[in-house]
């Protein structure tokens, strides 16, 4: 096994040439890094949050205020319901968590029962009847409409699963780099955002419910009534976007909803050179919005985001194509943010801020310095540890540990994996790992010399002999690592990552490239004992 053969020499030598090429970068200035040529690497390490600073961001789902919006959606469902059907009904409206619904003619309850079960809701597996809500009657000739217990937790657990996948995509729109976004607990959100030092604008983005839809206004509708509280069926009441914009009355009933957009961007208004938003929608949203542009001339339809209208234009002639615009008091800030809101998607359920701080870079610098000082303090104490203990093979092992340190940094920089501080603890437990192999090579080695065997024999069998407890050792940590970076959050995430990447790199080290070293030498010398013996 105590052998030079030319495989290892040029496994060897690429590695440590790979090591080194991805890892100078990150001890370059910006300026020599920009420009090394195109076929170099140029890539560095990501600091995490504990590191570069950035901002932390705690969110909740609002689930109540989702299960109250579907039960708002129940209703005007049961209202289209039993107009097609022809039922008259009075007192239709949300008790108690249910929709409730008197029918005028007894003799039509059941006929209203019927309709309801077979128009509202939705398939859902697991509950009763198959589907996620229930159709039953009451007193009175009422007919009550509700949601079942399973559904409800559904809806919750899909909008914290949707929420997560919108952040991450606004997120990644402002350009910011290895952003932690993930669950904690049932409905909590974490976000760690490295570099983004301004909390305020990441919650701007992150925050914003984005629900947008485009809905006609009602001109028949009394706003003054409506003030009042007296709105009427089917109808509601908004509010202006900007201050000054009189209340409008608008028709439940959504024409468009922003999920049918396939692409939003900044823009100006020819006619004003004003800022305003681009957008296009896709097959379905582009045929509903020509029709409803086309049956509705001459009448004004609502833009609305979050509850309030941006504008309310006259329709002034059947809108084709698929495309438009939305103007209002934009600057360019707010129409490309409202533009990055409208390419990611808008959130199920509002979000609760609960937390927020801000991690400042000279914080991250100083766990930088005290993360290097550990690291260079650690490696030296392993050196003197290892050569002190076994001579000239712990000088071998110490090479070794060098190039070891080369790949870890290497790989971490070319897969632009993020570094915490207790990625670098990961990283110092892997160097007394690495050694700790070194160690059992080399006691084992001992025995076999100290039992009578040549030299020769003695590295021969104290490799192969170590190498399955090295191998043991090695998978139960990779193991470990693996589990912690599945369930782990972000620093359990960051030290799992690097100490994964380190028990390959260790076992690589401590047996491929101490065995090379360790032949060259008996080559050259012919020794006839050991300097460990």
């Amino acid at each position: 096994m105590i052998t030079v053969a030319r495989w290892r020499i040029v496994v060897v030598a690429l590695a440590t040439i790979f090591g080194i090429l991805f890892t100078l970068p990150n001890l370059l200035p910006a300026s020599m890094r920009e420009s090394l040529p195109g076929f170099l690497p140029s890539k560095t390490l990501n600091l995490g949050l504990d590191l570069q600073g950035g901002s932390y961001l705690l969110y909740e789902v609002d689930v109540a205020a989702l299960r109250q919006e579907k039960l708002v959606n129940l209703v005007e469902d049961t209202r289209t319901t039993l107009r097609e059907a022809e039922i008259e009904f009075t007192g239709l409206g949300i008790v108690n968590g249910e929709v409730m619904v008197r029918i005028t003619d007894p003799a039509k309850a059941p006929d209203a029962a019927k309709a309801l079960r077979n128009t509202v809701g939705s398939a859902l597996a697991g509950a009763a009847g198959g589907r996620d809500v229930t159709v039953s009657t009451a007193p009175d000739q009422r007919v009550r409409v509700a949601f079942v217990s399973q559904a409800l937790d559904a809806q919750a657990a899909k909008a914290v699963e949707q929420s997560i996948e919108v952040i991450r995509r606004r997120i990644d729109e402002l350009g910011t780099k290895e952003p932690d976004i993930r669950r904690q607990g049932t409905q909590r959100i974490m976000i760690a955002a490295p570099g983004e030092s301004d909390p305020n604008k990441l919650r701007a983005i992150v925050g914003q419910t984005a629900k947008l839809t485009f809905q006609m206004v009602d001109e028949t509708a009394d706003v003054a009534q409506a003030l009042q509280g007296r709105v009427p069926p089917g109808d509601m009441l908004l509010e202006g976007s900007e201050a000054g914009m009189p209340p409008i009355v608008v028709k439940r009933r959504v024409l468009v909803t922003g999920e049918m957009l396939t692409n939003a961007n900044a823009g100006t208004n020819q006619q004003t050179n004003e800022w305003a938003v681009d957008f296009r929608f896709n097959g379905m949203g582009a045929r509903r919005f020509g029709d409803a542009t086309t049956q509705n001339v001459g009448k004004r339809f609502a833009i609305i985001l979050d509850g309030k209208y941006i504008s309310a234009p006259v329709i002034n002639g059947p809108i084709q194509g698929g495309s438009g615009q939305i103007t209002g008091n934009f600057t360019a800030e707010s129409a490309n943010n409202l533009a990055v809101l409208l390419r990611a998607g808008a959130l199920p359920a509002p979000l609760k801020i609960l937390e927020q701080r801000t991690v400042s870079a000279e914080l991250g610098a100083d766990a930088i310095r005290a993360g290097a000082v550990s690291l260079v303090i650690g490696a030296a104490a392993i050196i003197v540890f290892i050569v002190l203990a076994y001579g000239l093979f712990g000088v071998f092992a110490a090479i070794a540990l060098v190039i070891n340190v080369l790949l870890i940094l290497g790989i971490m920089s070319m897969t632009q994996a993020t570094l915490t501080f207790p990625g670098i603890a990961g990283l110092i437990l892997t160097l007394a790992v690495a050694v700790d192999a070194n160690v059992l090579i080399y006691e084992r080695v001992r025995d076999e010399a100290h039992a009578g065997r040549t030299p020769i024999m003695a590295l021969e069998h104290g490799y192969s002999r170590a190498l399955v407890s090295i191998i043991d050792a090695n998978i139960t940590s990779a193991i470990s690592a693996i589990i912690m970076f599945l369930v782990g959050s972000g620093p359990i995430r960051g030290f799992a990552w690097t100490l994964l990447i380190g028990v390959f790199t260790s076992v690589f080290t401590a047996v491929i490239i101490t065995q090379l070293l360790i032949g060259w030498w008996f080559r050259a010398t012919k020794p006839k004992s050991l300097p460990i013996e």
